[in-house]
C-alpha cells in the first residue's frame, strides 16, 4: 500500500474515533445568546446539584475503593493466612458484576417491600421501615465502592507483589513492628497504584449511567440524559457533557502520572535484585481479620447480589419471558460480536502499522484510539448526535441521521470509540513479546507487508487476538448509555432490558438478563485470574 494511501486511512480513522471530542469542541464555537441564557440557568438551577452530587459521590468512592484495595492487596501479598490462594482470584469476582446489576439486587432485597425488611417485621413485630432507602448517595457509594475496589487491587497487588515482602521481611530485621512496617513501608509503595486504580474507579463512575439513573442522583451523566431526551436541548447536553469530559480528562492525566511513577518504582526493585521472601504467617485473630478483610468484599460485590437476584429468579421461573430473552440474547450476541471483530481489527492494523512504520502520525493515531476508553457512553453519544442535528438542520432532506438512529451503524461506531482501545492494548501487549529480530530475518528473506503480519506476526497474536476479542464482547454486552439510545428498534439487548425492568419495578423478570450480563462478564474475570497466577 502507498505510503500516502495509508497516511490518508489513519487520518480518517483518527477522525472517525475522535468525532465525539471534536463535535463537543465544535459545540463552542457556536457559542451564542440562547446557549449563553441556557448556561446560566442551568449555573442557576441544575448545575450546582450536578457538581455537588458527583463531588461527594467522586470523594466518597475515591476513599471506599482505596481502602478496601489496599487492604486486601496487602492481606493476600504480604500475609500468609488460611484460604489466602483462593482469595487471590475470588477478589476478582466482582469485576464481573455490572454496578447497576448491583444496584438492582441490593434494592430488591433491601427495599421496603423486600423479603429482609417483611421478615424483620413479622418476627420482631415491628412497624414502618426498618432500613433506611438504599437509592440514595450512601447507596451508591456503597455499590460502587465494592463493584469497581479490584482496579486498585490489581494495580496495588501488582506493585507489593515486586518488593513488597522483601522490604517488609528487611524492615522486621531492623526491629520495625508488624504495625510500622504496614504503614511505612507497604503503604508508600503501593501510593503511585493506588493513585492510578483509584483513577480508573473514578473514571468508571462518572461515566455510569445504569446506577445513577436507577437511584435518581443527579449526576452529571444523568444530567446529559436528562438535557437532551427530556428537555432536547442539545446545547445544555453538549455543555455539561464537555464538563463531564474535562473531569475525565484530569482523571485520565492523573492516572497515567501514577502510571508512570509506578513503572519507575517497577523496574529500580527489578534491578535491586529478586531474592525471595516468604509473606508473614498469621494465627489467630490476626488470621481471622485476615480472612474477614477479604471475604466482606467478596461478599458484598458479587456473592449477595448473585443471591439476591436468583432468589426472585427461582420464584418466578414459570412466568419469565423466555421467548424474548432468546431475541435479547440474539441482540447482544450480534451487536457484541459485531463490534468485537471490527474493533480487534482495528487494533491488529493499528499494531502492525505501529510495529513497521513507527511514523509520528502512526503513534499518535494509536494514542488517540487509546483515550477511547475513557470517554464515557454519554459524551459519546452526544458527540455522535450532535453532527447529525447540524447536518439535517443544513440539509433537511438528508438521510444521515436514519442511518445512525435508525441501524447499526451509529451504534457500531459509538461501540468502536469507547472500545477500540481494549483491543489496541492487548494487541500491543502481544507485539511487545514479539522480538523485532524476527521482523528482520523475515525481511532478509524476503518476506514483507501483508505477508509479514500474516506468516510472522499473526501466529505469535493469537492469544492476544482472541483476548482482544474477548473483552471487547464482554464490554459491548454490558454496555449501557450508548446502547440505550442509539440502538436500532426491536433490537434491545441484555443491558437494556435489565435496565428497563428495573425501572418499573420488575425486578424478577430484570433478574434473568442481568444474570446472564455476571456469568459473560465471568469470563474475562477468570482469563485475568489465570494470568495472573502464570510466572
Amino acid at each position: 500500500m502507498p505510503r500516502w494511501l495509508s497516511a490518508v486511512l489513519l487520518v480518517l480513522l483518527a477522525l472517525a474515533l475522535t468525532l465525539p471530542v471534536l463535535a463537543l469542541g465544535a459545540s463552542w464555537f457556536l457559542f451564542d445568546d440562547t446557549a449563553l441564557g441556557i448556561l446560566r440557568e442551568m449555573a442557576a438551577t441544575v448545575l450546582p446539584e450536578y457538581v455537588l452530587t458527583s463531588l461527594v459521590l467522586c470523594v466518597s468512592v475515591a476513599l471506599g475503593v482505596a481502602v478496601v484495595g489496599v487492604a486486601t492487596a496487602s492481606a493476600v501479598t504480604l500475609f500468609d493466612f488460611p484460604g489466602r490462594r483462593a482469595f487471590e482470584w475470588a477478589l476478582l469476582l466482582p469485576l464481573a458484576m455490572p454496578a447497576y446489576v448491583v444496584a438492582y439486587a441490593y434494592t430488591d432485597f433491601l427495599q421496603f417491600s423486600g423479603p429482609m425488611q417483611v421478615w424483620l417485621r413479622e418476627t420482631f413485630a415491628l412497624r414502618g421501615r426498618v432500613f433506611p432507602e438504599i437509592r440514595n448517595t450512601p447507596g451508591a457509594v456503597w455499590v460502587f465502592t465494592f463493584s469497581l475496589y479490584p482496579y486498585v487491587y490489581l494495580l496495588a497487588r501488582t506493585a507489593l507483589a515486586e518488593r513488597g515482602a522483601q522490604l517488609m521481611e528487611a524492615a522486621r530485621l531492623l526491629g520495625a513492628p508488624l504495625a510500622r512496617r504496614i504503614r511505612e513501608v507497604a503503604l508508600p509503595l503501593a501510593r503511585p497504584a493506588v493513585a492510578a486504580g483509584v483513577a480508573l474507579a473514578l473514571m468508571e463512575t462518572l461515566a455510569d449511567f445504569g446506577v445513577s439513573s436507577y437511584f435518581g442522583i443527579q449526576t452529571f451523566t444523568a444530567g446529559v440524559y436528562k438535557a437532551w431526551l427530556v428537555m432536547d436541548n442539545r446545547i445544555a447536553a453538549a455543555q455539561l457533557a464537555t464538563l463531564l469530559l474535562v473531569t475525565v480528562g484530569v482523571l485520565l492525566w492523573l492516572e497515567h502520572r501514577a502510571q508512570h511513577r509506578m513503572r519507575f518504582a517497577t523496574l529500580r526493585g527489578q534491578r535491586a535484585g529478586s531474592a525471595e521472601a516468604q509473606p508473614v504467617r498469621l494465627s489467630g485473630a490476626r488470621s481471622a481479620l485476615a480472612v474477614a478483610v477479604c471475604v466482606l468484599p467478596v461478599l458484598a460485590g458479587f456473592v449477595l447480589p448473585v443471591l439476591f437476584m436468583l432468589r426472585p429468579l427461582i420464584g418466578g421461573w414459570d412466568e419469565l419471558p423466555w421467548h424474548m430473552f432468546v431475541q435479547w440474547s440474539k441482540n447482544s450476541i450480534w451487536l457484541a460480536g459485531l463490534a468485537a471483530v471490527l474493533a480487534t481489527g482495528l487494533a491488529l492494523l493499528l499494531g502492525f502499522a505501529q510495529r513497521t512504520q513507527g511514523s509520528t502520525l502512526t503513534r499518535s493515531v494509536a494514542q488517540l484510539a487509546s483515550l477511547g476508553y475513557a470517554v464515557p457512553g454519554a459524551v459519546v453519544v452526544v458527540g455522535l448526535l450532535l453532527p447529525v442535528g447540524w447536518l439535517q438542520a443544513v440539509r433537511p432532506e438528508t438521510s444521515v441521521g436514519y442511518w445512525v438512529t435508525a441501524t447499526v451503524l451509529g451504534i457500531v461506531w459509538a461501540y468502536l470509540v469507547r472500545f477500540t482501545a481494549v483491543a489496541l492494548q492487548s494487541v500491543q501487549s502481544g507485539y511487545a513479546r514479539v522480538p523485532a529480530s524476527l521482523d528482520d530475518s523475515a525481511r532478509m528473506l524476503g518476506t514483507t507487508g501483508l505477508g509479514l503480519a500474516a506468516r510472522v506476526h499473526w501466529p505469535l497474536l493469537r492469544r492476544s487476538t482472541a483476548a482482544a476479542l474477548l473483552l471487547v464482547f464482554v464490554d459491548v454486552m454490558k454496555e449501557l448509555p450508548a446502547t440505550l439510545v442509539l440502538r436500532p428498534f426491536n433490537s434491545d439487548t441484555l443491558a437494556v432490558v435489565a435496565y428497563q425492568l428495573a425501572r418499573d419495578e420488575r425486578l424478577g423478570e430484570a433478574a434473568l438478563p442481568a444474570l446472564t450480563l455476571v456469568l459473560v462478564g465471568l469470563a474475562p474475570v477468570m482469563l485475568l485470574s489465570r494470568t495472573l497466577r502464570q510466572k
